[in-house]
């Protein structure tokens, strides 16, 4: 597995904050000094720790050349766990924030040609990639899928740059998007890149299994739901020092190493975000994460110790 990430904690301003459809609010940061925002390519997303107990994770969907600004687009959940909610009704321009990342699980492999695929708000991090793409020529396709047009961010400019490209399938007038004519018209060796509801993800993973012309990025915002597993308590090595740590039944990997004192990135503790992401040196790991592919898992070279445990009675960790 290979990801590119900036663990450099930000104080940025709000610069800007405006609505750009239905339950989705844009926002613009900058730098509280002055100094440039952080690089960044098209799929990485930026950590907004909004107070002690709230860190929530969101796409950046600007321009990789912007170096003055960062931008998310985020959508507000009524049913979520508070953190959209507080970003709608509480931050305003002028605010300051503290942002860490950029990092990127997403990235833009190289293609002959691309299919993205976008379900709501999943259209942010798929907007800088079709940019890029577009920028060198290389043929590309959207199909992109919310409850009502009114409720998709950037739908307008998006078709209107790109009619012959683009495809607009608000679910209220069309229904579900039509993965398999869209696969099937695909030409082979093009890639996939789909990032929406959780039902997508897994109608998308179906329907390209039986599809071997074409190959499948997708990124979670919510974990996967994973049938129950062995809880049982195993040994974690810890490569750079040698130590032993015992990680109990009722414990994650991150937990355990914590409580022992060793210096651990992390974030949102459900396996989406990719932050706690360490190599494996030994042993084979129990994948938990929405993050890695499946033949990124078959590799068994990386785990998110958030969530992922062990097969084996003891993993060598690089830490």
């Amino acid at each position: 597995m290979t990801s590119t990430a900036n663990q450099e904690r930000l104080q940025m301003q709000v610069a800007g904050k405006e609505t750009l459809a239905d339950g989705v609010v844009r926002l613009t940061l900058v730098d509280e000094s002055g100094a440039a925002a952080p690089a960044w390519t098209p799929g990485s997303h930026i950590d907004l720790v909004l107070d002690d107990t709230t860190t929530r994770q969101y796409s950046l969907c600007g321009d990789p050349g912007d170096t003055t600004s960062l931008t998310v687009a985020v959508l507000r959940e009524a049913d979520g766990r508070g953190g959209s909610i507080r970003v709608h009704d509480k931050l305003e321009s002028g605010d300051l924030v503290t942002v860490a990342g950029p990092r990127n699980h997403f990235a833009l492999v190289d293609a002959d040609s691309y299919l993205f695929v976008a379900g709501g708000i999943g259209i942010t991090p798929l907007l800088p990639m079709s940019r890029e793409v577009d920028s060198k020529g290389t043929p590309w396709r959207l199909l992109y899928g919310g409850r009502t047009r009114a409720s998709m961010a950037f739908a307008d400019e998006l078709a209107a740059a790109h009619p012959d490209r683009v495809l607009l399938r608000p679910q209220d007038e069309h229904g579900h998007l039509d993965l398999a004519t869209a696969l099937d018209e695909a030409e082979p060796g093009t890639v996939v890149y789909c990032c929406g509801p959780e039902p997508l993800l897994q109608a998308i993973e179906s329907a390209c299994r039986e599809r071997p012309h074409v190959t499948l990025h997708v990124e979670r915002f919510a974990p996967k739901a994973l049938p129950e597993g062995d809880d049982g308590a195993f040994e974690v090595e810890l490569g750079r020092s040698g130590r032993t740590v015992q990680v109990a039944a009722d414990e994650t990997v991150l937990d355990a190493v914590l409580r022992e004192g060793v210096d651990a990135d992390f974030s949102c503790r459900e396996g989406t975000c990719g932050t706690c992401e360490v190599a494996v040196l030994g042993g084979t790991p129990d994948h938990r994460d929405s993050v890695l592919s499946e033949d990124e898992q078959a590799e068994n070279d990386a785990m998110m110790i958030c969530v992922s445990r062990s097969c084996t009675p003891k993993l060598i960790l690089d830490l």
